[in-house]
């Protein structure tokens, strides 16, 4: 396996039409893959409201509920 130092003088050596390509393919791939977790995340917030799990309520509310003490 590759270094990472070893990657970047790799990417170093193409040509500047081939760095830019390969920029642009792992900001898509960045983009995509973030787009996937943020999915993730809303399905589980679904689950959770239709198992009545989900907490609802204000920001100032949903503040407080994060910061309370856990003994309260």
């Amino acid at each position: 396996m590759m270094t990472f130092q070893e990657i970047i003088e790799s990417i170093e050596e193409l040509p500047a039409e081939d760095q830019e390509q390969l920029f642009e393919l792992i900001r898509k791939r960045r983009i995509e893959s973030r787009r996937a977790e943020i999915a993730a995340n809303a399905q589980n917030v679904f689950q959770a409201v239709e198992a009545g799990t989900a907490k609802r309520g204000s920001f100032e509310e949903m503040k407080a509920y994060l910061l309370s003490d856990e003994d309260e």
